[in-house]
């Protein structure tokens, strides 16, 4: 049997502990001991970029914001989703996942980060969502494992009716804004529907074909026929 592999460790700002592992080629990033990621499992976040980003691909330069590096799956398919005169900007609040990823020894968002239409910022990206109004064509967030089930505290604000009012000043007319949730939460779904967003949600595999669902919730401007 192959060994697990610690391969790195970090604090997050509000004290949650990030661990790098590795096991027989895969990684998987653990907040507090409680599995967050692993590239076993990215089909979900693939479809949040698909999702998200699928009106965009015949404009000339659409500008897409995502909250949360992670292991760079929602970049890799917002960016084959998109025309080459997007712009991606990567919002990431801890400098060690960012470094990572560039790492050229682990096979993660190395190739990504590359891409030319990529700026990688670190960021608190509730203050990208509150300083950059109308700003964005689409907007991903999984920074966490959903509102009902959150591993880091400090991710609290961006669930809240505030938070959200944030995401949706930052859309432009039209816009789409794509939350990644580990479960159903129609707590969340009634708070995305107060502040005046149509709501679709998806339920996709963590795997393509095996492994938990997930909730995939697309939200849009009212101006914007779903």
């Amino acid at each position: 049997m192959k060994p697990v592999e610690r391969l790195e460790t970090a604090t997050a700002p509000d004290g949650s502990a990030l661990t790098l592992y590795r096991h027989d080629g895969d990684y998987q990033l653990r907040v507090n001991g409680v599995e967050l990621m692993s590239t076993r499992k990215s089909h979900s976040e693939e479809r949040l970029a698909e999702l998200a980003c699928s009106h965009l691909a015949a404009e000339d330069a659409p500008c897409v914001l995502i909250g949360g590096l992670g292991f760079g799956f929602t970049l890799r398919a917002a960016l084959q989703a998109l025309p080459a005169g997007a712009k991606v900007i990567v919002a990431e609040l801890v400098p060690e996942i960012i470094t990572w990823n560039r790492n050229p020894q682990y096979a993660l968002a190395g190739e990504s980060l590359r891409d030319p239409r990529v700026e990688v910022r670190l960021a608190d990206v509730g203050q990208e969502l509150r300083t950059h109004p109308a700003a964005f064509d689409a907007i991903m967030l999984d920074v966490d494992n959903g509102a009902a089930s959150l591993t880091t505290k400090g991710n609290e604000e961006l669930y809240r009716e505030a938070g959200v009012r944030s995401a949706m000043t930052a859309l432009r007319p039209g816009g789409r804004l794509a939350y990644w949730s580990a479960e159903p939460d129609r707590q969340f779904v009634r708070t995305l529907q107060r502040v005046g967003l149509t709501v679709d949600e998806h339920r996709e595999r963590a795997h393509i074909t095996s492994g938990a669902l997930c909730t995939l919730l697309v939200a849009y401007r009212r101006e914007r026929s779903a």
